[in-house]
């Protein structure tokens, strides 16, 4: 299953509230592989998209599990669940496949897209929330993604983020020769970023990070001077082209901040390209006059995706998904002899459905209430049990061992044969009726 939201599905600001940092991650596969209905989970949430792959034995409670971890952790509201996505089987598997090859990235081909993916499946395995299951859906996302890579020529029609600050950045000044470039953060796409305005022309770049030793080791890379990143103020005084991606959870430039150095700078003009997430810069900021900053979603439309290169190329790549979606699916059935959880849990809940009959019937009528209490409490022992029975099973590393396990539920559980379980119930049913004790007949 995968439950998430995007840049196709949700605005910036919404996509803001959900983004889940680096650290928080952790926590919260975590938390989801211990939650109802589900079995293993993977957290990937970028600049673009957050969204949970997820394992799952029992999907509606799944579902619901997700629902709660987004009204606890991130104070989701009903109106906002028309953002999320919820797909499964064959579905969510052509969408992560078409996730991990970049078709379904801000830009096409994004090449960033695979170490995320690479990242977030770590983080889940380092908590011990990806296992066998999520294991060989993710490595075969990443083989399929390779694949297609090699075989359309997406690579080389990729556009990344950096790329796209540099060609508005073109658009805008006409040349970059001389311009003075300002780094705020030290990651992946400032780097990408700053090395790209330097090669096509800039006059110098200064990096502002959290960590001056970070910052150091960046500027030492791309020919330029560092400092900590709380002396930004006198550095964007004097830059023509601002990248930020700072990491921190809040704003590095208010409106009134903006307000004091456009005044400070006669209003000459100021590029900033916020590529942080969440965004570094308060929206607000578009009002001051000498400053034009632009976000993520402004990138998106920096080049023409809409070619006939580009369709082909994407045409092909679909191709690609939609066979590998079917093979991974079909060798899944294959390799499997094992149950799911939803199956014993089914069968479970038939065989006490019918034991709670009998007691009742022998030992008289509950209230109501009562009979909503057993119910209710014999239904959450089966989940844990069914679920319990499975994720042991699945945890087998031995193949045979596995398949030993997976036929000895079977066989206990009569789960090819329900038939024949169900047959069971009914005879110790009429055992205990022949066994019961019997009043005395008194004749007067």
């Amino acid at each position: 299953m995968v439950v998430g939201l995007d840049h196709r599905t949700a605005p910036l600001a919404t996509r803001e509230r959900f983004w889940i940092g680096e650290n928080r991650r952790y926590e919260a596969a975590r938390q989801l592989k211990r939650a109802e209905g589900i079995d293993e989970a993977v957290v990937l949430s970028t600049c673009c998209r957050t969204e949970f792959l997820v394992w799952a034995s029992e999907p509606t409670l799944a579902a619901n599990s997700l629902l709660q971890f987004l009204t606890a952790e991130h104070g989701l509201k009903l109106s906002e669940w028309e953002h999320f996505y919820r797909l499964l089987d064959e579905a969510a598997l052509a969408h992560f496949f078409r996730v991990a090859s970049g078709l379904d990235s801000l830009m096409l081909g994004e090449p960033q897209i695979t170490s995320q993916v690479k990242s977030a499946w770590e983080q889940a395995k380092t908590v011990g929330a990806a296992g066998r299951s999520l294991n060989a859906v993710v490595e075969q996302a990443l083989t399929v993604a390779e694949q297609v890579r090699r075989e359309t020529g997406i690579e080389e029609l990729a556009v990344s983020i950096p790329s796209a600050t540099v060609e508005l950045a073109r658009q805008i000044f006409g040349s970059l020769a001389g311009r003075k470039v300002l780094l705020l953060g030290a990651g992946e796409i400032s780097e990408c970023a700053g090395r790209r305005l330097m090669e096509n022309g800039a006059a110098s770049v200064i990096v502002l990070d959290q960590a001056l030793a970070r910052a150091q080791e960046l500027a030492l890379a791309l020919g330029g001077t560092a400092d900590a990143l709380a002396e930004r103020w006198k550095y964007l005084l004097r830059a023509d082209i601002v990248i930020t991606s700072s990491g921190c959870p809040h704003v590095i430039l208010t409106r009134d901040e903006a307000e004091h150095i456009a005044k400070e700078r006669n209003r000459v003009a100021l590029v900033i390209f916020d590529t942080g997430m969440p965004r570094d810069v308060d929206p607000e900021v578009r009002r001051v006059d000498g400053i034009l900053v632009h976000d993520l979603d402004s990138l998106e439309h920096v080049f023409e995706l809409d070619t006939a290169e580009n369709r082909a190329a994407v045409a092909e790549a679909e191709k690609i998904v939609a066979a590998e979606v079917l093979a991974f699916r079909a060798r899944l059935h294959a390799e499997s002899g094992v149950p799911t959880a939803a199956t014993l849990r089914r069968r479970l809940d038939e065989l006490c459905r019918r034991e709670l009959d009998c007691l009742l019937e022998e030992r008289g009528p509950c209230s109501r209430e009562q009979d909503h209490l057993l119910h209710a409490i014999v239904g959450q022992l089966n989940q844990k049990i069914a679920s319990f029975v499975i994720q042991e099973i699945k945890e087998v590393s031995g193949k045979e061992e596995q398949e030993q396990m997976a036929a000895a539920v079977m066989r206990l559980f009569h789960l090819d044969s329900p038939q024949e379980a169900l047959a069971g119930s009914v005879r110790e049913k009429q055992n205990r009726e022949e066994n019961k004790p019997r009043a005395l007949a008194i004749n007067y």
